[in-house]
C-alpha cells in the first residue's frame, strides 16, 4: 500500500502505530495502572527506574500495536524505543 492510503484516525493523525515504543515520564510498576493517578498525568512514585514505553513497534506483533500496550522502558538505546514530540494547544 501506498504511504498515507489510509484514513486518518478521529484526531487527524496519519501512521501513529508501529514505529517506536513511546518512553512516557510514568514510572514503571508491575501492579499495571491501578496506582496510576487517574487524571492524565504521571504516576511519579516508586522507582522510576525504568520509566513506562507504550504503543509497541515496527518489531512487535499485532497485539502489542496498541497504546495500552506498556513495557518497561530500556535504559540504553533501542532502534525500536523513542519519543513523541507534543505540545499543549492554548484552549
Amino acid at each position: 500500500m501506498a504511504v498515507d492510503s489510509f484514513e486518518p484516525n478521529p484526531w487527524g493523525l496519519y501512521n501513529v502505530h508501529g514505529n517506536v515504543w513511546e518512553w512516557t515520564e510514568d514510572c514503571y510498576w508491575n501492579g499495571g495502572n491501578a496506582a496510576n493517578p487517574g487524571d492524565g498525568s504521571a504516576r511519579t512514585t516508586g522507582t522510576c527506574t525504568p520509566r513506562v514505553a507504550r504503543g509497541g513497534s515496527w518489531v512487535s506483533t499485532p497485539y502489542g500495536l496498541r497504546s495500552a500496550s506498556r513495557a518497561s522502558a530500556a535504559t540504553n538505546r533501542h532502534s525500536d524505543f523513542g519519543f513523541r514530540l507534543a505540545r499543549t494547544l492554548a484552549p
